[in-house]
């Protein structure tokens, strides 16, 4: 239903009475006429009156309420909110106890909840202040239900790792459609938030590739969802960030499974050329099956250190070329195969590469198999964990540029604030909207192509200059300003803003939906506080419709559009 077009309707007052109320609003019952009132804190004795009382719950797994200073940490190791308890579920039913719980005591415990899964977020969004984080991975031990006939999918629990779904579905010959680059991350947190990689242009990202969902609402209650079954709420959950409800299940369609994977690097001097290769290979048919590029800024010895996992096809023409203070583009494309189609794979590889325009003596290739490649920075990370450099700050940018800005962002981005790449990859490559659904919470720029730019630093704790953690956000600073400045119609991708306002931008025309949306599920704001989208106030909120919705007057909508327009 189209959000605009339903509060025109009497059926979904009830749902706009809701919603001024979370916003801040109180409420004269003999009028139901709203009046403005301030948000006001907790006291600390009341927050531990109400954590002892979920001691009191009976749960399968446990509450521990001391050593709980992995729960204020993360992959981006620069927030750490320490919680007032971490919840260690057995069941889904621990988690919507705990929830309800709190939701029952109302506004006035001050409690949030935040599920947190292999902890990868990058600005506390899994934390929960004096709060409760709900550790997800307790929950991988169900066992992993397979359907292998027609239309392949898997049930798995929300805090499954991907790389235990691709282990367990190669067994049967199958595997999930979509990825993200790094597997060691839940099911739960990646459809959270979108889910991409190189195989996004092709089926789109993994939230565009889940048939149900199994949701525990900030209300406590245990909802199955579907594309037809409570669909608000299944579409509302994908890409929303966890602030409507957490995803205990997940139904993810499956397909065939390789064997083998052909893994290629090639160099493009110009940005221009780049982009358009890659835009010619996502509409193509019968292109390459993983398709992803990154930017090198002043690097020396490039084609040597990939000599390690790679081979030329040229060896000699690959010994005389210099990459010495070049700013270089590299296509990374890979093609799946079994065994019996391996001449077969190769003419069409020849094919595809005989159309693009890249420099001829950068063509590097390998051949993996199909979790190795799929597993390919996991050997990374094992690489950085032996150095002391994986837990280190990670202060990443992620956004999203609509293919007709790409090329100014590149302009005024590589070579201008950025002089170097030492501080962590750079991702470039371009995504078909068409492949995306539009009705879940993601928010993507308004074209039909747009192109994921990916910095992903990494920050030495010791130093003041180029590799420190002040020198990098700043850069990420002059980025977001120039994309603020030109009207780039940039969107972020695991967003993270200070202010509502902010948020409200990033939703643009989405955001009304957002907030009908959080007043429904989560009318307290007890879920995802980390996100810091909406407070919890100690106010007075209903819980239960009136008794004839229709009369509710217009001040109702009247408040609604003011606070979605303020």
């Amino acid at each position: 239903m189209n959000p605009r077009h339903g509060l025109l309707k009497h059926s979904s007052l009830v749902i706009r009475v809701l919603m001024a109320l979370i916003l801040g609003c109180n409420i004269n019952r003999n009028n139901h006429f709203f009046q403005p009132i301030a948000i006001s804190t907790v006291s600390s004795s009341s927050g531990s009156s109400a954590i002892a009382s979920l001691e009191a719950l009976r749960l399968d797994g446990r509450l521990s309420l001391e050593n709980n200073q992995l729960a204020a940490k993360d992959f981006g190791n620069r927030y750490h909110f320490l919680p007032a308890a971490v919840l260690h579920p057995k069941s889904v039913t621990d988690i919507s106890s705990t929830v309800k719980h709190i939701f029952e005591m109302g506004p006035t415990s001050g409690l949030t909840i935040a599920a947190r899964g292999h902890g990868h977020s990058l600005e506390g969004q899994a934390q929960a202040h004096e709060g409760v984080v709900i550790n997800m991975e307790a929950l991988q031990g169900q066992v992993m239900h397979f359907h292998t006939g027609e239309d392949p999918y898997v049930d798995v629990s929300g805090g499954d790792l991907w790389i235990n779904i691709l282990h367990e579905s190669l067994k049967h010959g199958l595997a999930p459609k979509s990825w993200t680059d790094y597997l060691h991350l839940t099911v739960g947190g990646t459809l959270s938030n979108g889910g991409i990689s190189g195989q996004a242009f092709r089926h789109g990202p993994q939230i565009s590739n889940v048939y149900q969902l199994e949701v525990v609402t900030g209300r406590g209650e245990v909802v199955c969802c579907t594309k037809k079954q409570n669909a608000d709420l299944f579409y509302g959950v994908l890409g929303g960030l966890g602030q409507f409800g957490i995803i205990t299940k997940a139904r993810i369609s499956l397909e065939p499974a390789p064997k083998m994977v052909k893994w290629i690097r090639v160099l493009y001097l110009d940005f221009n050329t780049f982009s358009t290769d890659q835009e010619h290979l996502i509409s193509t048919k019968n292109s390459f099956d993983y398709i992803e590029g990154f930017v090198l800024i002043n690097r020396t010895g490039l084609l040597n250190n990939w000599r390690s996992s790679f081979n030329p096809k040229d060896p000699l023409q690959a010994s005389q070329f210099n990459s010495e203070g070049k700013t270089l583009f590299c296509l990374e494309i890979a093609k799946y195969f079994n065994q019996e189609e391996y001449h077969t794979v190769n003419q069409k590889i020849d094919s595809l590469l005989s159309e693009l325009n890249y420099i001829q003596s950068t063509l590097f290739l390998s051949e993996v198999s199909y979790m190795e490649f799929l597993n390919r920075v996991h050997v990374s990370e094992l690489k950085l964990r032996e150095k002391g450099l994986w837990e280190v700050p990670h202060p990443w940018l992620n956004l999203l540029i609509p293919k007709s800005k790409i090329h100014d962002f590149s302009q005024e981005v590589f070579g201008k604030i950025l002089t170097d790449t030492s501080n962590g990859p750079i991702l470039v490559y371009p995504l078909n909207k068409s492949r995306w659904d539009n009705r879940t919470s993601m928010v993507t720029p308004a074209e039909d192509i747009f192109y994921l730019v990916a910095f992903l630093s990494s920050a030495m704790p010791s130093s003041t200059g180029k590799e420190g953690l002040e020198h990098i956000v700043t850069q990420n600073r002059r980025i977001l300003e120039l994309c603020e400045t030109a009207h780039l119609g940039m969107k972020q991708y695991l967003p993270h803003y200070s202010s509502q306002e902010q948020w409200k931008a990033h939703f643009g025309n989405q955001w009304e939906a957002f907030v009908l949306k959080k007043s429904t599920y989560d009318p307290l704001a007890i879920l995802a506080p980390g996100h810091r989208i909406f407070k919890k106030s100690k106010s007075f909120f209903m819980t239960k419709a009136p008794d004839n919705p229709a009369r509710v007057p217009k001040s109702v909508h009247a408040n609604y559009m003011k606070y979605c327009n303020s």
